[in-house]
Formats: structure tokens, C-alpha cells, sequence
């Protein structure tokens, strides 16, 4: 009878050590490879009891992902609002794995998922020197692979070899970007939940040249660019706006408790509203709300309302709807979010017939407390572009200011 109950405690111990879950708090250096090369990215991992958190690290930003929990041997990511996913198997602080994307057509994209623990570093680690300095601005040219070509501006800042920045384009910016300098070539990513960016280019005094761009794991880009402290985009202020043949700027969409929403309704009646045209899966639009939620805490006051019209990747209710919830709660967004359509500019254009086209999401219609459309904002400069963001700020202030006195 010893010898069972001996042999019992034994297989019940060895049964809870095995069933320890690991280590993983900390810093993770992680790579996907890509059609042009790894992509290296951070994540940092704090855990209390079973509570399990995962920040994406980019520069200066700490994203939380949204979900994370050990299913059998495995870490679980999950990126929800995104349809992405990391599940990877944890041993000896190193994470092997697969991470997981889904596309617009609902099937999947997936690439090995590799990582670890300790290594905060990007390409290289941050006490090696650099030959080239690539702070300041640059301009841009990205060619896609059909041959389309669109303009950006790059803005870097050095210290060492570590290198931030983004670029702009007239469709909003590649959020906070992270790499390094790296021997003649400028390497830098960035990991957001949804997107995997990789940039690549050769130096060449003030130039940047041979440049390969990838946004997920089997596409890619080419760009090159020249250093310019007077790089320009298009107005941003004019890239959209109402057709002729149409007097005034209107909608009527459910919210996600089915309930029609439109401009009519008593709640908007002599009142400034902003529309903002946004879907759940777009980073860009993220950073927006985030600004609109805490301006909106910071002046109740002024008496103006927002109503998000949201296309997603589908308009069943079914999907759609817990997409937008899961957004609204993440950023805390108490103001309506309708939806308004799928997410292909083809149909969000026939959902809003008045506008010349739906060019970018994020963009936001400004309405008078008569609802007369004052401006349309196309795209959205975020916090990681810098000087951009502050100059987004002041006019936005100034804006709403002339707006709410008149």
C-alpha cells in the first residue's frame, strides 16, 4: 500500500511540473520571414497569476494585443479585432510557432512564427556604430507591383544606429516604424497586430535607393527616395469632397443594436457632428479614434458629436457587428458606430453616393451645427509622424473652435 501511494505522489508530481506553465516574462526579440526577409518585430510579455498580456513594441508605442492564454503546451496571441493570431510552443525561453492572418476573402495567410526571450534589439543590437545618418525628411515614390505610383514622405530620426520614423502617404502613414542602420542599408519594421512592415534600402549620400517594401508575408513593393526638408503631399483637405448634383452630405445605418442612425435624429439636431469613415481592421483609424475619444473627454463642452460609419470585411451582422463592439470597447469609443458597408472602396462609394470617391480610411466629414459639410479630412496623420501629428493637432483645434462659435 506505501509503494502505490509512493508511486501516486509521483506521477501527481511529475503531472504538476509538467503542467508548470513557463517563464515568458519580458522583452521577445520575434521574426516572420517574408518574401524579401525576416521580419523582426518585439513584444513584451507581463503576466500576473493567469492573467497574460502582450504589448507590441514599436519606437515609442506599447500596443496591447488583445487576448492571450496557454492551451496546451502552447501560447495562444490572439489579434481579434485584426483576424490574426501567434500560436507558438514555449521551451527554454525561445517561442517557435505560427503566426496567422485572415484575408479579405476569408482564407488564411500563415508563416513560421519564431522568437526570443531577452533581446530588444530590431536588426542590430543598438551599441553598434553607424556609418550613415538618415534623420530628416525624404521624398518618396512607391511603385506597386501592377506599376501604380504613389508619393510618401519619410521622416527619421537617429541616435546611433537605432533609427524611428515613419511615412506619410495621402491615405494616412505607416505608424511607428522601428530598425536600424545597418552597415550602407536602412532596415525598419513594425508589428501592429494586423500588418507585418518590412522596409528596406541602400544609402547612398542622399538617397535612398533599391528600396523593398513588404505589408504581409507575400507581397511586396519597391521605393526609393531623396532627402528633401521640403517634401510635400497633396492636400489632404482636398482630396475628397461632395460631387456636384448634391446639396447636402446624408446617411441612415444600423447600429449594432439594429437601431437606424442618421443626421435627422434629435441627438444631432443643431449640433457640429463629425463622420468618420473608418473600419475595425484599420490601424490608421485606431490612432483617429484614439485622438477623437480623448478630445471629445477633454472638451464636453463643445457640444459636438461623432458617428462612426464603419466597413468591415463583411456585412453580416453576425461578423461585423462584434468586430465593432470589440473596437469601440478597446478604445473606448462611446459615440454611435454604424455599419455602413464592406470594406471595398467600390461599394463604400455606392453606400455614400455624394462623396467623389471613398479614397482612404481613415476619413472624416466636418458638419456644421446645420450640417453643412466644412471640410473633409482624407487619411490620418498619427502620433509617429512626428511634427505631422502636432500640426494635425493645432489645425484640428483651431477648426473645431471656428465651428462650435459660430
Amino acid at each position: 500500500m506505501r509503494k502505490l501511494l509512493l508511486i501516486v505522489s509521483a506521477f501527481l508530481l511529475w503531472q504538476c511540473e509538467s503542467e508548470e506553465k513557463p517563464s515568458i516574462d519580458g522583452i521577445w526579440r520575434a521574426e516572420v520571414p517574408t518574401l524579401i526577409g525576416p521580419i523582426p518585430f518585439n513584444l513584451e510579455i507581463e503576466t500576473s497569476g493567469d492573467l497574460i498580456k502582450v504589448f507590441a513594441i514599436n519606437g515609442e508605442e506599447k500596443l496591447e494585443l488583445d487576448n492571450a492564454f496557454f492551451k496546451n503546451d502552447s501560447l495562444h496571441i490572439t489579434m481579434e479585432v485584426f483576424d490574426a493570431k501567434i500560436v507558438a510552443h514555449v521551451d527554454d525561453k525561445k517561442m517557435t510557432g505560427i503566426y496567422t492572418k485572415k484575408l479579405d476573402n476569408n482564407s488564411n495567410r500563415s508563416g513560421v512564427f519564431s522568437a526570443s526571450l531577452g533581446d530588444s534589439y530590431r536588426f542590430i543590437p543598438s551599441s553598434e556604430t553607424a556609418e550613415y545618418d538618415v534623420s530628416g525628411k525624404w521624398q518618396v515614390s512607391f511603385t506597386e507591383p501592377e506599376g501604380k505610383v504613389y508619393p510618401a514622405i519619410g521622416v527619421f530620426t537617429q541616435e546611433g544606429n537605432k533609427v524611428n520614423g515613419t511615412f506619410l502617404t495621402s491615405t494616412g502613414d505607416y505608424r511607428f516604424l522601428n530598425g536600424n542602420v545597418v552597415g550602407d542599408s536602412l532596415k525598419l519594421s513594425c508589428f501592429d497586430g494586423t500588418h507585418i512592415f518590412l522596409f528596406k534600402a541602400k544609402i547612398n549620400k542622399n538617397r535612398l535607393e533599391g528600396g523593398r517594401f513588404t505589408s504581409s508575408l507575400l507581397y511586396k513593393e519597391t521605393w526609393e527616395g531623396v532627402k528633401d526638408e521640403n517634401a510635400k503631399l497633396p492636400d489632404p483637405d482636398s482630396l475628397t469632397y461632395i460631387k456636384g448634383g448634391f446639396d447636402k452630405f446624408e446617411f441612415s445605418f444600423k447600429n449594432t443594436k439594429g437601431e437606424t442612425i442618421s443626421l435627422s435624429d434629435e441627438k444631432y439636431k443643431g449640433k457640429v457632428v463629425l463622420v468618420q469613415i473608418l473600419g475595425s481592421w484599420c490601424p490608421n483609424c485606431m490612432d483617429e479614434s484614439k485622438f477623437y475619444v480623448k478630445w471629445l473627454k477633454e472638451n464636453p463642452e463643445k457640444n459636438v458629436e461623432i458617428i462612426g460609419l464603419a466597413f468591415e470585411k463583411s456585412t453580416d451582422p453576425a461578423f461585423a457587428y462584434p468586430k465593432i463592439n470589440k473596437m469601440k470597447k478597446r478604445f473606448g469609443m462611446e459615440y454611435e458606430v454604424l455599419l455602413a458597408g464592406a470594406i471595398n472602396k467600390e461599394e463604400a462609394n455606392k453606400s455614400l453616393p455624394m462623396l467623389n470617391h471613398v479614397m482612404s480610411y481613415p476619413t472624416t466629414i466636418y458638419l456644421d451645427q446645420k450640417h453643412r459639410v466644412r471640410k473633409i479630412h482624407t487619411g490620418f496623420s498619427g502620433p509617429g509622424t512626428g511634427e505631422y501629428y502636432a500640426q494635425f493637432v493645432e489645425g484640428f483645434e483651431r477648426f473645431m473652435e471656428l465651428l462650435t462659435v459660430e
